[in-house]
């Protein structure tokens, strides 16, 4: 059995930013302030968002680019 780290949804991927709820609070951040990689990418490709099954990170793979919830929690966390 997978033990989650976190419980992960994708509120929404909208053109400017992405937002986030990780463990029942809102987290919001420009795609820029996530990733050059990412801020650079088309909009088709920011949205093809895989949440890991255990709720360690995202990944992005028309852009092949991770992040991790912790790190996401620890820049743009309440």
């Amino acid at each position: 059995m997978i033990e989650t780290k976190h419980r992960v949804t994708i509120v929404s991927a909208d053109e400017d930013r992405l937002t986030l709820e990780i463990d029942g609070e809102v987290v919001s951040a420009g795609w820029g302030e996530l990733s050059v990689r990412l801020a650079e990418a088309p909009a088709v490709a920011r949205q093809s968002i895989v949440i890991s099954p255990a709720g360690y990170g995202l990944h992005w793979p028309l852009v092949d680019e991770d992040l991790s919830i912790d790190g996401i929690l620890r820049d743009f966390g309440p």
